[in-house]
């Protein structure tokens, strides 16, 4: 038949003889599905922050799922007219990463979450906070430094592989050779504007390709997952290599401590603690020779941080400390003296020490069930010492289930740490799960880099839900930025992954996330027992952390203010406010 209209959904059912879902039956099933949703709901960890959401954070929070509606049928589609190339066959919610960055950057939610106000960053290591190219132009900026390496970097292949390292001189030391010669002198000092300038491949524009290339996970490379993760970690590791070496003289380390500070500002984070790991050679200003250890270096970044906070732009920032960690694959003896460094530069920088953390990668690394002579021992050594080192293990960052790295999350639950980093595998634990809910530990997601290392494909296939739906208090993270090529420090990207990716989150989730990070953030030393008091119940008594949640608190409401301002006359028209 033509020219007469397809019969109604309606109709078919009325002809059929199906029932309609005005039936009685049908809208009490309705009703029923309705309230099992809800039900579940009240499960979820932002429950309780949802149910006490003001008139304007509601509204704010309506006005966002329209534009994260609208943005779904308009800019995460094949068909879209927003003029970003995608090298994929199809645009969708929740691409990889590296796929989406330049898309998301230019939507309406990219500009929501980047104003909001975060609150702490929880999970990040200072060597790849820095954006590599910004580490290039001091280390042309500043004199004397040096480059050197093992053997020649005479091709391609070699200088894709080989290590190398960065010194300071007081003077340009003069060399006859070449690093990119086969007769270059293993270890010769090369002033890096000579290296540059006789990259074999591109003179200085060549070199600052080769070393960005070396110090951050390419584009080709994060979206290679059938290559495995070991792999994907080799490189990693090597890029922290790289970065170490970069930030070797005190001038720079400092510089880069407050450019990060800067860029987490600028983001809305207000607070954050560091890891770091403190083994490669570190040279004071004007000095040649090397730190024989680490208790500089850490004077200078706590110098570092108090004049970012007397700056005009860290006024407001709520301060930095700094979560000691070693690498797990290191031997026992290696990790005692480490140990005892911590302990003696806790002692001496109080207020900076957070706690201890063993890192690296899990699957490859020594399980923390091999640590329990030297972390019983170091609790002892602590407590002996005067100072309160509590942990902050990584944990669960693993695709396995049951095996012996997997069952790192049993170690640190019951070694008291006071956060796990990742805990990617927890989900699969039920019962860890109710004891992380009992004990009130925080879980450090860090979706980006789950992905980039190749344990999810996307954040769309990223178990994070499920514990948030068990309850489970987690905080974003953002990890390894300079490395995964964010560009900037800050943890919009992750925050708008979430948002975009995951239905059930909407603005109030991660108001809630936020809100997490800063009641889990290590603003001072506590006890155990006084840890567990600080947070039970959300009574913070009127400490800082009491005075930051009531600070944050309004900040949030002025952004939802901000939000219904912005955006209200157009979209909450649409949702009937």
């Amino acid at each position: 038949m033509t020219g007469t209209a397809a019969p109604s959904d309606a109709e078919w059912r009325r002809s059929e003889g199906v029932p309609s879902l005005e039936e009685p039956f049908l809208k009490k099933y309705l009703h029923g599905r309705e309230a099992l949703i809800a039900q579940e709901k009240k499960h979820r960890s932002d429950h309780a922050f949802r149910e006490v959401l003001s008139p304007m954070a509601r509204e704010a929070s309506g006005i966002v799922r329209q534009i994260r509606d609208e943005e779904l049928r308009t800019v995460w589609t094949k068909d879209s007219d927003s003029g970003v190339p995608v090298q994929t066959t199809d645009i969708f919610p929740g691409m990889m990463f590296y796929q989406a960055k330049e898309r998301m950057e230019k939507t309406k939610l990219w500009n929501i979450v980047k104003k909001m106000p975060k609150g702490a960053l929880l999970h990040c290591h200072f060597e790849a906070m820095v954006d590599i190219d910004w580490i290039l132009d001091q280390l042309f900026a500043y004199g004397g430094i040096h480059i050197q390496a093992s053997r020649s970097l005479h091709n391609e292949q070699i200088r894709t592989k080989s290590q190398f390292q960065l010194a300071w001189r007081k003077s340009t030391v003069n060399s006859n050779t070449s690093i990119w010669s086969e007769s270059y002198t293993p270890d010769e000092l090369i002033p890096i504007d000579v290296a540059a300038d006789t990259f074999p491949a591109g003179g200085r524009q060549g070199f600052r390709a080769w070393i960005r290339s070396r110090a951050s996970i390419t584009h080709d490379e994060s979206i290679m997952h059938h290559e495995g993760g070991n792999e994907i970690w080799r490189k990693f590791i090597s890029c922290f290599d790289v970065l170490r070496t970069c930030l070797c003289y005190e001038p720079i380390w400092k510089k880069s401590i407050k450019h990060v500070l800067g860029m987490l500002a600028d983001d809305g984070v207000q607070y954050v603690d560091f890891r770091a790991v403190f083994r490669n050679a570190y040279f004071r200003e004007g000095s040649e020779t090397p730190e024989p250890n680490n208790f500089r270096r850490i004077e200078a970044m706590e110098e570092a941080i108090d004049e970012f906070m007397d700056s005009e732009k860290g006024k407001n920032f709520w301060g930095a400390r700094l979560i000691w960690t070693d690498i797990r694959i290191l031997p026992t003896n290696l990790i005692i003296e480490g140990m005892k460094e911590c302990i003696a530069i806790k002692q001496k920088h109080p207020d900076l020490i957070a706690g201890y953390d063993l890192v690296g990668q899990e699957d490859t690394g020594r399980p923390l069930v091999d640590f329990l002579p030297e972390l019983f021992w170091f609790k002892k050594a602590a407590a002996e010492a005067g100072v309160e080192l509590p942990f902050f293990f990584h944990a669960g960052e693993t695709l396995g289930d049951g095996d012996k790295i997997d069952q790192n999350l049993f170690d640190a639950i019951l070694l008291g740490t006071r956060r796990i980093g990742h805990g990617f595998s927890l989900y699969k634990h039920p019962l860890l799960v109710d004891m992380v809910k009992d004990k009130k530990i925080l879980v450090e997601s860090c979706p980006i880099s789950n992905e980039v290392l190749r344990l999810t494909h996307s954040v769309m296939s990223h178990p994070l839900p499920a514990l948030l739906s068990r309850g489970v208090p987690v905080a974003l993270c953002n990890d390894d930025p300079g490395i995964f090529g964010h560009e900037v420090s800050g943890i919009t990207y992750d925050f708008w992954q979430a948002l975009q990716g995951w239905e059930n989150l909407g603005l109030e989730g991660m108001g809630s996330l936020a809100e997490n990070s800063v009641r889990w953030a290590s603003f001072d030393d506590f006890s155990t027992a006084e840890w567990q008091k600080e947070l039970k119940d959300g009574a913070f008594g009127e400490g800082e952390r009491a005075m930051r949640m009531k600070e944050w608190a309004h900040q949030w409401e002025e952004y939802c203010a901000w939000i219904v301002k912005e955006y209200g006359q157009e979209y909450g028209a649409m949702q009937g406010l």
